[in-house]
């Protein structure tokens, strides 16, 4: 297959799917400093099951929630399903209701992850196909061969490509992966009995036995658990809690390296050179075609003046 062949189909695919691979690569960057900011925010110790026993009581007194979150960098806790399945956010200094007057980092967070999985359109669909255009432009600049590396915008381009290689493609990869429901670990089992699910202040109490709450990043149901994920030895590890205690789940590779939440910072900051490099790819290669472009209507004018 001719490489001018090869060169034209990965430039048309990459400009056909330009614009959701750059929502896509651009709220990816936002995400992956996620992990270093919540990681370096949690201080051991600060949390303990009296405080969140505490918070639970005052604004969940029937106990109705289900779900909990932590935000060490913001140092609050929110509830989800308190009274008419509403959720209330708790400064963990004061124990009062936090006022969501300004725009805070998990919110920023949550948004880039909405842009990031959906689109904010409910177009996982696209973000699917816009993955797939990615290894695709990958694939394709393999098989175009090693390029002659110059100090030029083509020369960058390329060689930020190769020299990447690895973790150009690793990303794309377990994303999709993700989309698709793969994770490699088998499906986990119920915990605890088949009765009344287990309530949420007792929950607390059974993780607090082996694990520090202040490395908790949530406590929620999931499929026929009640999950907690814990932040230890730099990854986030998830616990099937049951009244016979909590019980380690088998990892999601894919997730876990897809969002840097494993081998502490040192896959924290890879992710982010990661992000940057697949950005700069695709502004390099988008300002490669459009210089192309007013090139040749410069020379079209220049023609068309002379004539």
């Amino acid at each position: 297959m001719r490489k001018s062949f090869l060169l034209r189909l990965h430039r048309w695919v990459a400009l056909t799917f330009a614009l959701p691979l750059l929502a896509v690569v651009a709220s990816g960057l936002i995400l992956s400093f996620e992990p270093i900011v919540v990681q370096s925010a949690i201080k051991p110790g600060t949390v303990s099951v009296q405080i969140v026993e505490g918070l639970l009581q005052r604004y969940d007194p029937q106990g109705t929630a289900r779900a909990l979150f932590l935000r060490p960098n913001e140092n609050t806790l929110t509830v989800n399903g308190v009274q008419s399945g509403g959720s209330v956010t708790v400064d963990l200094g004061t124990g009062e209701p936090v006022a969501r007057a300004t725009r805070s980092a998990s919110d920023i967070f949550g948004t880039a992850r909405q842009i990031h999985e959906h689109l904010l359109l409910r177009a996982g669909w696209l973000v699917t196909a816009s993955t797939i255009a990615m290894l695709a432009l990958i694939g394709l600049g393999i098989f175009m061969g090693w390029p002659r590396l110059r100090n030029t915008l083509p020369g960058w381009h390329k060689g930020i490509a190769w020299f990447l290689l690895p973790v150009v493609i690793l990303s794309p990869l377990t994303g999709l992966l993700l989309a698709f429901g793969i994770s490699f670990a088998p499906a986990p089992a119920p915990s605890g009995a088949s009765g009344s699910p287990l309530p949420l202040r007792e929950a607390v109490r059974v993780l607090a036995v082996e694990h520090d709450l202040s490395s908790v990043s949530w406590i929620r149901p999931l499929g026929r658990n009640l999950v907690a994920r814990v932040a230890e030895d730099g990854e986030m590890r998830t616990y099937a809690i049951s009244r016979e205690g909590a019980v380690p789940m088998a990892r999601s590779w894919p997730r876990l390296i897809h969002e840097g939440n494993w081998g502490g910072f040192a896959l924290a900051i890879l992710n982010l050179v990661t992000s940057v490099a697949l950005l700069g790819l695709l502004v390099t290669g988008s300002w490669i075609w459009l210089r192309r472009q007013l090139r040749r209507i410069s020379m079209r004018q220049r023609f068309a003046k002379a004539t």
